[in-house]
């Protein structure tokens, strides 16, 4: 082994070894419990989960409600960097500046202020009262909704921003090479900017995807006990149930819908591109 490589390793060995000691060792301990039931190693509690009426339901409303927090931020995100790209090189340092400002306040006073928004006498409903649109307040909080908007707002930025990266790299004649073809903006979107954007749309996807499965605050906060999700139930199996390999199991669903959103993505990106 040369000098060189020798230093080399010294150098990263600490960082590797905190890695190791502060966050895959316990990450393993708290997984290894998902797979130890009475009887020894098995899948036990994997199938006592997915066999739980109440489990499976917090399930599919978490992977629910993060396919379609994405697919919302997908679809408001392109429009919203495609206008910031079209503005004036000024206007566009002041809006990317806006974008991010959310970015550096805290999510729990984020997802706070909601509840000044979204309440019974909050400004939402005393506006739609006011207008004559509603007799009495709408029950929005601690519903599947509030949690939609509080997660939308939340991890919105975080799909913007690789879209608007990749939307800057496009080649600027390509639009207007479109346009003079015929072609409509339906078209110029699903045949061009689209596939020239893939990469920026798998960041962005994956961001937000996984930030709504693992988000907890928000869930919390807007959706109380009412509106379970896989984070907030972890939770309280670990800190009102004392049920450790319940939640090794949420944690082990958590990671693997993570890792396998990351892989679907790219691989999708990456078949496109192959094909073109």
């Amino acid at each position: 082994m040369t000098d060189t490589r020798r230093a080399g390793l010294m150098l990263i060995a600490p960082a590797t070894l905190f890695i190791l000691v502060g966050f895959l060792l316990p990450v393993g301990v708290l997984l290894s419990g998902a797979f130890r039931t009475d009887a020894g190693w098995s899948l036990g509690n994997f199938v006592e989960f997915f066999t739980t009426p109440l489990y499976l339901d917090v399930f599919f409303r978490t992977f629910r409600l993060g396919l379609t927090v994405t697919a919302v931020a997908a679809v408001l995100g392109y429009i919203t960097a495609i206008a910031i790209t079209e503005t004036s090189p000024s206007w566009r340092g002041r809006l990317v500046a806006l974008l991010v400002l959310p970015l550096m306040i805290s999510p729990v006073a984020r997802t706070y202020a909601w509840l000044v928004i979204l309440g019974r006498t909050g400004f939402l409903n005393t506006a739609l009262q006011t207008v004559g649109l509603t007799d009495e307040p709408l029950r929005i909080l601690f519903t599947e909704t509030a949690v939609f908007i509080g997660l939308i707002q939340l991890f919105f930025p975080l799909m913007v921003l690789p879209l608007l990266s990749s939307l800057e790299n496009l080649p600027r004649d390509v639009i207007p090479a479109g346009r003079v073809l015929g072609a409509s903006w339906f078209a110029i979107f699903w045949r061009v900017i689209l596939p020239l954007t893939r990469e920026g749309l798998v960041v962005g996807g994956t961001l937000t995807f996984v930030g709504s499965l693992t988000a907890y605050v928000t869930p919390a906060i807007l959706g109380g006990s009412k509106v379970l999700m896989l984070e907030t139930l972890l939770y309280q199996r670990v800190s009102v149930a004392n049920d450790y390999a319940s939640a090794g199991v949420i944690a082990v669903i958590l990671i693997a819908m993570s890792i396998a959103t990351n892989f679907l993505l790219k691989r999708i990106a990456t078949t496109r591109r192959a094909a073109r």
